[in-house]
């Protein structure tokens, strides 16, 4: 038996569902700066530089000090891009979730509990997307990091797609990034697929080499199926 239940989101739940999606977007920071460094590009300039440098001063500190300074330079971009996108969601939708979310058509907010504690949350809202099929997008999935490997998030995943199965939509679509290695897995366990990806064009995201995803559910004709 699960020692976790999914229920709607209440006022009450406000300051800590926007603490769990801060505190879960951030921590991928880590996985961008890794990658940062593993882009060829990335790496060939810092050894140029460093060799340039010690060609320039003859001593090994100088060098060393560019190198540091460049992997800061890296760090700095990989914590900005999600920073960032987290200041824009909470002032954004997060802003007023029960406004956002549960006065709006097509749109839902979850909170998934265990012991009293909001441990995890998901949205849905219809998707953007210009196509002329109906379709709902997954948002805001995000489970406290304590609490992980327990099936909190494929059950926050299944409450969106029965939701949007409920909602007669064709499908279920989600975008993340390439930093969001666990969440990849889950999708793909979950039976989405990868539709495209884009490339981040900003300077941030060149540097990064920072990758969106987006997936897609697609529900089966027979509801009782899914």
């Amino acid at each position: 038996m699960s020692d976790y239940h999914i229920r709607l989101y209440e006022d009450s739940d406000y300051k800590v569902v926007r603490e769990l999606f801060a505190r879960g977007m951030n921590e991928h920071s880590h996985e961008a700066f890794r990658h940062a460094i593993s882009v060829p590009r990335n790496w060939l300039f810092m050894l140029v530089m460093f060799l340039v440098s010690f060609w320039i001063t003859g001593s090994i500190s100088m060098p060393l000090l560019v190198l540091i300074t460049e992997l800061i330079f890296l760090w700095i971009c990989s914590t900005y891009i999600y920073s960032s996108y987290v200041d824009q969601c909470l002032s954004d939708d997060m802003l007023d979730i029960q406004k956002y979310y549960l006065q709006r058509d097509g749109c839902c907010f979850w909170v998934a509990e265990s012991g009293g504690i909001v441990v995890g949350t998901v949205a849905a809202v219809p998707s953007s997307n210009p196509r002329v099929e109906k379709n709902t997008e997954l948002k805001r999935l995000t489970v406290a990091r304590s609490h992980r490997g327990k099936g909190i998030a494929k059950a926050l995943c299944r409450t969106v797609i029965d939701f949007a199965s409920q909602r007669g939509c064709e499908a279920v679509v989600l975008e993340t990034s390439s930093a969001q290695i666990d969440a990849q897995k889950l999708y793909g366990k979950m039976g989405f697929f990868r539709t495209h990806i884009v490339h981040l064009t900003c300077c941030t995201g060149r540097v990064l080499d920072f990758i969106d995803l987006f997936y897609r559910y697609d529900i089966p004709t027979n509801r009782g199926n899914i």
